[in-house]
């Protein structure tokens, strides 16, 4: 009939006399006189939240004093957030309209509030916050912190409840998540490349040009150029296939392969239109290549083929009358001058001699010069 219980040091437990709550009991060794087997025991771990929030509620209403003595209970309204300490150690971030129970014991349980009236999170907090990895116990809840991490040479955008913030610069902010809608984009304020590749674009005369165009650019008014557009980078996207085609269908294939530069000229004009006001800064804009069609190729080189072959027969004719016009000068030359045409007939000599190793000579020299002359002929 003497029931006998036990409540180890890292424990605490509910007495309960047919299920129904009777009281706390403290670590020991606890005997009751229980001829019907009415009692019972709940044991709990004190390293653990409190759970049975029924038995907290059932002794803060009846015997505040006993579960002061028990218990440490952080309660946050609707417009607070939690910050829970184990021994002065950040473990946990609460939600708002939390409700948390813990048991007192070797562990010291510290509730902080914060008022969410304010979105930022002070410095401290923030350096907290940053890198929960390298802590050796991680923060519980740090999904409910937004951190904003703006490299060099870039801005933040942050919208809170869809009303645009003064841009971020580049450092680490954090604003709390809870009871509001937060969006944030980063930009990069450097100079930017777009590349406008594979446009396939009809010239005036039908010739189908598949053209490779390239611009850089930059924000000049962050806040202004996504005010005034969704997406600044796509929509300047548009405008250079536009202006590209502009350029291109209006031209012939001689003129656009006779002068690119006007296809830059006319882009980059179209481009200054559309994009003024918009916060954008456009810079150099350049057509890289031009891509012809296989026929078309095969079309063109024929055609500087003929042209290049007609260029090599005009300059040999022009070759052929200059030579004849240059023999017909020097026969009359000769025929007016015998000492020339001796000179000539001894020159003649010579170029055959070259060629010849032995001459054996009959007659004399100057039947040797009349045959050698002969014979040249």
């Amino acid at each position: 009939m003497l029931k006998r219980f036990i409540v180890k040091k890292n424990e605490r437990a509910a007495l309960l006399k047919n299920g129904d709550f009777e009281r706390i009991l403290n670590p020991g060794r606890h005997y009751f006189f229980d001829p019907f087997g009415a009692l019972s025991l709940t044991v709990w771990n004190t390293d653990e939240p409190m759970l049975a929030v029924d038995v907290v509620d059932y002794l803060r209403q009846n015997d505040p004093a006993e579960a002061e003595r028990h218990f440490v209970c952080m309660e946050l309204a609707e417009d607070e957030a939690g910050l829970r300490y184990e021994n002065d150690v950040l473990v946990e971030i609460l939600p708002p309209a939390v409700r948390r129970f813990f048991w007192r014991g070797l562990t010291a349980q510290r509730l902080e509030k914060v008022d969410l009236s304010a979105a930022a999170l002070s410095a401290e907090m923030v350096k907290r916050l940053l890198q929960p990895a390298l802590r050796a116990r991680p923060v519980l809840g740090v999904n409910g912190v937004f951190v904003a991490q703006v490299p060099a040479a870039h801005v933040g955008l942050l919208c809170i409840d869809g009303v645009q913030q003064p841009l971020l610069q580049p450092g680490v902010s954090a604003w709390w998540r809870f009871n509001r809608d937060l969006q944030w984009e980063l930009v990069d304020t450097r100079w930017q490349t777009m590349e406008v590749s594979g446009q396939e674009i009809l010239t005036r005369d039908k010739v189908g040009l598949r053209i490779n165009l390239a611009a850089t650019w930059r924000f000049a008014d962050v806040i202004g150029a996504f005010a005034r557009l969704a997406k600044p980078a796509e929509h300047l996207y548009r405008e250079l296939q536009f202006g590209l085609r502009a350029a291109v269908g209006t031209k012939n294939l001689d003129e656009l392969l006779e002068n690119k530069q006007s296809i830059d000229t006319v882009v980059g004009e179209h481009i200054a239109r559309k994009l003024a006001g918009f916060g954008l800064d456009i810079g150099d804009v350049g057509v890289k290549d031009i891509v012809l069609p296989g026929e078309m190729k095969a079309i063109l080189a024929q055609v500087v083929e003929a042209g290049k072959a007609a260029e090599a027969n005009v300059i040999r004719r022009r070759e052929e009358t200059a030579a004849t016009r240059s023999l017909l000068n020097t026969a009359k030359v000769m025929e007016d001058n015998p000492v020339a045409l001796r000179l000539k007939e001894l020159e003649t000599l010579e170029r055959v001699a070259e060629r010849i190793d032995r001459i054996s000579v009959f007659g004399g020299l100057d039947q040797v010069l009349n045959g050698l002359v002969t014979l040249a002929k």
